[in-house]
């Protein structure tokens, strides 16, 4: 694999490859076996793969999130050098690299920015599509892969690609998880053990709601996962909201629920000092 840290080396790399398609696999680094399943489903599609390492700024509302956000280099390194191969390019650019100058561009998505993630994370959005937005100019690939875990992320991008009338396919693709049930993720690497040795309960609880939906109502549901886990010491639930995976309208009721679309439970919850993330399927039908 390449190493490459500059815009034009990058580009010029692509084009002497003469390789398509290309795929694209954004991440922010500390990976793990999630994001390498990212990159294998774009080995298998794609003769060139570009995977990115870059902790995006403009997407922390909270400094201190962004100071103590995971940064293992020589580790991603390593890691993407047992799959990925030779022509294949990891591009490590810095802030300066990615930013030359302040990105002053104000997206909008309508319900897409106004739930869930949104309002706990004021701005977070629009930094994730300053920043998908030039890596896709960038890269000029065919396909982006990105996982289902941050599904309302995965909503906002499939959005962004249509706003920009780009030809690149947004690949979707399954969460990876930890034996235990827990979603993988950078962050969990920060829980302290023993929030990280209960957190399997986020899980379980969103997987018992997803089996309470034919026969109970929503409010009965969202009660049972919020109070199931803020029974657990030291967890917190943020939001929990059964929504659609087109516009995100959470559900108030099973009668709102629209006919033909999919429903997925999301949950965010506060897990000692980390924030985790998870859903799961919702099948009324």
């Amino acid at each position: 694999m390449k190493v490459i840290s500059t815009i034009p080396q990058l580009q010029e790399s692509i084009r002497k490859s003469g390789l398509s398609p290309a795929g694209l696999v954004p991440t922010m680094g500390a990976l793990h076996e999630g994001h390498i399943s990212l990159v294998k489903l774009a080995l298998a599609r794609c003769p060139l793969v570009v995977v990115s390492i870059f902790v995006n700024p403009a997407q922390f509302n909270d400094t201190k999130d962004l100071q103590n956000y995971p940064r293992t280099i020589e580790e991603d390194l390593t890691l993407l050098g047992s799959v990925l191969r030779k022509e294949d390019i990891v591009f490590t650019p810095d802030e300066h690299e990615m930013y030359p100058e302040k990105d002053t561009r104000i997206f909008s998505f309508g319900n897409l920015d106004r739930v869930m993630e949104a309002t706990h994370r004021p701005g977070h959005f629009n930094g994730v599509a300053q920043i998908v937005s030039k890596l896709i100019n960038i890269v000029n690939a065919d396909f982006a892969f990105f996982g289902i875990k941050d599904f309302q992320q995965l909503a906002v991008i499939k959005d962004l690609v249509k706003q920009m009338n780009s030809r690149i396919l947004i690949v979707s693709c399954p969460i990876i998880r930890e034996n235990d049930g827990l979603a993988m993720s950078s962050r969990n690497r920060l829980l302290e053990p023993q929030i990280r040795k209960n957190a399997p309960v986020i899980f379980q609880t969103i997987t018992k709601a997803a089996g309470m939906i034919h026969h109970q109502d929503i409010p009965e549901i969202k009660k049972f996962v919020t109070e199931t886990i803020n029974n657990v010491p030291g967890f917190s639930v943020e939001y929990f909201e059964i929504a659609d995976d087109v516009e995100l309208i959470p559900a108030p009721t099973k009668q709102a629920l629209i006919p033909g679309r999919k429903y997925y439970g999301c949950i965010a919850v506060k897990a000692g000092k980390i924030r985790l993330i998870d859903n799961v399927e919702m099948n009324p039908d």
